[in-house]
C-alpha cells in the first residue's frame, strides 16, 4: 500500500484529484467507484472546478456508489443518491443514466442486492474512492463482515449511527440499516484510494496500514490490494508516523 501524508484536508483532496484525473483522462469511459460522507467532498469540489475551468468531460463516464440507506431514495435529502447529485453529478456533464446506486426503497431487498452485484460484475471499478470509519469500516462493512462479502443489507453499528448523526436533525432520524457493496466488490476494483483526515481516524488508519489483517478491521483487507493508495493528513497519520 502506498501512503501519502498531506499537511491538511485541502492538500489531501488535491492529491486524490490528481489520481482521479489521471484515470478519467486515460479512459473517458471509466467506471468510477464513489463514496459519500464529508471526506470526499473536497475531491468532488476539485472535479467540479476542473470540469468548469478545463472542460474535463464525464459524458461517457459511469459511476457506481458504495452504499445507500435502506428506506431512503432521491426524494429524501439525506439519501446518498441525493448527496451525489448535490455534491457532484449536478455540476459536471455526467449522464445521470450512467450513475448507479442501490435502490434504498426496493421492495425486495435481496433481489436488489443480486441486481447490484450482477451490475458490478459487468462494470468493474477502474478506481474506487473510499473513506474509513473510526471503527475501521469501509462503505457500510462493519467489523466482523466477511472478506468474501458482496452487496448486502447491513445493520449499522452504534458508532456508525453516531458518526453519521451529525448529518441528520437528530440521531433518531439516522436509518438503522443500509445497502452496501461488500468487501469483495471493493477489492475487485482495479485501483483504490482511501481518504482519511482528522485525529479521530488515526486508530483506524493504523489498523488499515500496519495492523493485522482481520475481519475485525474491515479496511485491513486493503493491505492485500495490488494498487491501493492511502491519502491522509498529518493528524490521521499520527499513529503510523509514530510506529
Amino acid at each position: 500500500m502506498k501512503v501519502v501524508i498531506t499537511k491538511d484536508y485541502n492538500e489531501m483532496s488535491a492529491k486524490a484529484f490528481e489520481i482521479m484525473k489521471e484515470v478519467v483522462t486515460a479512459n473517458p469511459c471509466a467506471v468510477l467507484g464513489l463514496a459519500t460522507g464529508s471526506t470526499p467532498i473536497g475531491l468532488y469540489k476539485e472535479m467540479i472546478r476542473d470540469h468548469k475551468e478545463n472542460g474535463t468531460s464525464y459524458k461517457s463516464i459511469r459511476a457506481v456508489n458504495l452504499d445507500e440507506y435502506k428506506g431512503l431514495d432521491i426524494t429524501s435529502d439525506q439519501s446518498y443518491v441525493y448527496f451525489m447529485r448535490e455534491n457532484l453529478f449536478n455540476h459536471i456533464d455526467i449522464d445521470l443514466a450512467n450513475t448507479h446506486i442501490e435502490n434504498g426503497k426496493a421492495e425486495d431487498a435481496e433481489a436488489e442486492c443480486a441486481r447490484y452485484n450482477a451490475f458490478l460484475a459487468n462494470n468493474v471499478q477502474d478506481i474506487q474512492v473510499l473513506g474509513i470509519g473510526s471503527n475501521g469500516h469501509i462503505a457500510f462493512n462493519e467489523p466482523g463482515t466477511s472478506f468474501d462479502s458482496v452487496t448486502h443489507i447491513v445493520d449499522l453499528a452504534e458508532s456508525t449511527i453516531k458518526d453519521n448523526s451529525r448529518l441528520f436533525k437528530s440521531i433518531d432520524e439516522v436509518p438503522r440499516q443500509a445497502f452496501t457493496m461488500g468487501l469483495k466488490n471493493i477489492m475487485d476494483a482495479k485501483k483504490i484510494i482511501v481518504l482519511a483526515n482528522g485525529e479521530n481516524k488515526a486508530k483506524a488508519v493504523f489498523g488499515l496500514v500496519k495492523g493485522e489483517i482481520t475481519e475485525n478491521v474491515p479496511a485491513s483487507i486493503l493491505q492485500n490490494h495490488p494498487d491501493c493508495t492511502l491519502i491522509c493528513d498529518e493528524a490521521a497519520a499520527k499513529l503510523i508516523a509514530e510506529a
